[in-house]
């Protein structure tokens, strides 16, 4: 399978996914990466974009923050219920270009990331 496939993000849960054959025809077209999200239509709530930022913005350049502690500043009695929006919320804006999602220091990818994972502004 070659590696140069294109990839989009998903509308609903902000996660990446790549070109499928099924999609060829369609693929301008193509907004979500399942069943599910096109079902479920996640709705996008900004609210938690602001508070990414809102958050980051508080820091000095270069210093990160937990994505729990953005679900706790703006949920703090289910803060555990919004991490997933938080999360969405973060690789939405990763692909705007405003935030870099980082592990160990190193920046990665959100799909792909396994544990733990801190939100740092770009640098411009």
């Amino acid at each position: 399978m070659p590696a140069d496939l294109p990839t989009k993000l998903c509308a609903g849960c902000g996660r990446s996914f790549t070109w499928r054959r099924r999609w060829a025809a369609v693929w301008d077209e193509v907004r979500w990466c399942s069943d599910r999200c096109r079902g479920v239509r996640v709705r996008r709530d900004d609210r938690w974009e602001r508070a990414v930022l809102e958050v980051l913005a508080g820091r000095s350049e270069g210093a990160t923050a937990c994505p729990s502690e953005v679900a706790r500043r703006e949920a703090p009695d289910a803060w555990r219920e919004h991490m997933e929006d938080v999360r969405q919320a973060a690789a939405r804006l990763v692909a705007e270009g405003l935030v870099e999602v980082t592990q160990g220091g190193r920046v990665v990818e959100l799909a792909q990331a396994k544990g733990p994972v801190r939100l740092r502004r770009t640098r411009r």
